[in-house]
C-alpha cells in the first residue's frame, strides 16, 4: 500500500456482487450441499490476500441478492477469474448473478486530504449492516462551475460529519458502467442511517442526482455462515 504524509494513497479496485440463489439448491442432499459450500469458501480464502472479501446476507432485504460480496484487489483481471471460479463451485452453479457494482478508489476532487471515504476501504472492522447503491448526476452538474459545486458538496460534507459513526467509501464508475458512482455505506444503526439519507436528499446537491437505485442492504456474516443461511 502506498501511504502519504495524510493517509492512504492506494488506488483499489473494488466489486460488490450479489447473488441470487436457485431454489433447485436447497432441495440436494445435505452432504452435496455442504460439500459445494465448502468449495466456494476455498475459493474466496485461497484468492486473499490478493483480494480481500467481505460477505452479507441479504436474505429478507432483497429477493435477488441472498448473498453480497464486497471484493477489494489491484487487479480486474484477478477479479473476473475469481468471480469464474466461484460460479463454477458447487453452490456456485446454482448462484445466479443478479447486482454487479464496481469501480476505483481515487482522491476526491472536493477536499485536499485523504477523507474517510477513501480510508475505510481498508478498515479491518465491518459494520453490522451494509447498505450499496450505484449514483449518476445530471448533465447540469459537470456544466456548473467547480465553485458551484464545491459550495454544495461542502453542504452535503458537513451534514455527513454529524453521522461520524457511519462510514462511507465512494467508487469512480464513470466510463466503466452505466453508473457514474458507487456508494457504499457502513453502519451499526439502520435507522440512523436512515436519518442520515433524509437529511442528506435535502441539501441543494439532490436536485443534480439523476438516478440513485437499486439500493442493496445486506447483513454482515462470515462467509461460511452466509452460505449456510442460503441452505
Amino acid at each position: 500500500m502506498n501511504v502519504t504524509a495524510d493517509g492512504p494513497a492506494s488506488t483499489y479496485f473494488v466489486h460488490f456482487l450479489g447473488l441470487r440463489a436457485d431454489p433447485q439448491w436447497r432441495r440436494l442432499a445435505e452432504t452435496e450441499r455442504a460439500q459445494g459450500r465448502d468449495a466456494f469458501a476455498q475459493v474466496v480464502e485461497e484468492a486473499a490476500p490478493t483480494i480481500a472479501t467481505t460477505s452479507y446476507s441479504g436474505i429478507g432485504f432483497r429477493n435477488d441478492a441472498d448473498l453480497v460480496l464486497w471484493r477489494r484487489g489491484d487487479s480486474p483481471r484477478a477479479m473476473q477469474e475469481m468471480t469464474s471460479h466461484l460460479l463454477q463451485t458447487g453452490i456456485g452453479a446454482y448462484l445466479q448473478p443478479t447486482h454487479s457494482f464496481f469501480g476505483f478508489t481515487r482522491p476526491s476532487t472536493y477536499t485536499r486530504r485523504p477523507t474517510t471515504q477513501e480510508q475505510a476501504v481498508e478498515e479491518e472492522r465491518r459494520g453490522e449492516y451494509l447498505i450499496v447503491y450505484p449514483f449518476t448526476k445530471t448533465t447540469e452538474w459537470y456544466l456548473m462551475s467547480k465553485e458551484a459545486r464545491q459550495g454544495m458538496m461542502n453542504e452535503h460534507m458537513r451534514i455527513g460529519h454529524g453521522y461520524a459513526e457511519i462510514s462511507q467509501v465512494l467508487l469512480y464508475a464513470t466510463g466503466l458502467s452505466d453508473a457514474e458512482f458507487i456508494v457504499a455505506y457502513e453502519t451499526d444503526d439502520l435507522a440512523r442511517f436512515q436519518s442520515l439519507v433524509i437529511d442528506l436528499r435535502a441539501t441543494e446537491a439532490r436536485r443534480y442526482t439523476l438516478r440513485d437505485t437499486p439500493v442493496i442492504t445486506a447483513l454482515h456474516q462470515p462467509l461460511r455462515a452466509a452460505l449456510a443461511m442460503i441452505g
